[in-house]
């Protein structure tokens, strides 16, 4: 799957500690080194707050309390010093707890997919899907232009020289396939001549 972000603001250090070790991480960082520019970025619409997972210190109460924050969603640390084990644990938790309850229902067109069960739904019918046939569907549904074989290679396997064009082919083959037979929907992922798509 693809990684979560998280959103440290005004917390160099921690940022700093993170940027070192991110190759081993299990999320991503994104960093805003004051509360103006992070608030500026919400203001413009620069930034989805419904997925967002911010990390903050306890004197930040002007972010603590901004009415446009889930307050949920922020992890205030302060108790330092605290093992880099125990930190990460933490985000984690809370990126788990985030992504079950984001994932219970997501919709694309006409279907619903929950991503927790793997699980398609249109009607009464439902397909169960393989964890890659659900990071093609987010992929292709994130992306509104057609995405090629080498995008997907990239993107969904996340490396391009060792995989063979054919195997994503063949899974985008099997997906269709699959989608077809039981929802009776030939159209749902595109075939163009720039690549794949969802309606």
């Amino acid at each position: 799957m693809f990684k979560q972000i998280i959103t440290i603001v005004e917390f160099i250090t921690l940022y700093k500690i993170l940027s070192e070790i991110q190759d081993i991480l299990k999320f991503e960082i994104q960093n805003y080194e004051s509360n103006s520019d992070f608030e500026k970025t919400i203001e413009d619409n620069k930034i989805d707050t419904k997925h967002l997972t911010i990390i903050t210190r306890s004197i930040n109460q002007k972010l603590i309390k901004n009415t446009k924050l889930d307050i949920r969603k922020i992890l205030v640390f302060d108790d330092f010093p605290l093992e880099i084990e125990k930190l990460i644990e933490k985000i984690n938790i809370q990126l788990i707890k985030q992504k079950y309850n984001f994932q219970s229902n997501f919709n694309i067109n006409n279907y619903t997919l929950d991503l927790n069960s793997r699980i398609i739904t249109r009607e009464q019918d439902e397909l169960k899907l393989t964890e890659r046939e659900i990071d093609i569907l987010l992929f292709l549904n994130e992306n509104k232009k057609p995405q090629n074989v080498n995008a997907l290679q990239s993107k969904v396997w996340g490396y391009s020289s060792e995989l063979e064009t054919h195997t994503v082919e063949t899974h985008i083959y099997r997906l269709r396939k699959k989608i077809k037979e039981k929802f009776i929907d030939d159209n749902f992922i595109k075939s163009h001549k720039d690549g794949y798509s969802i309606k």
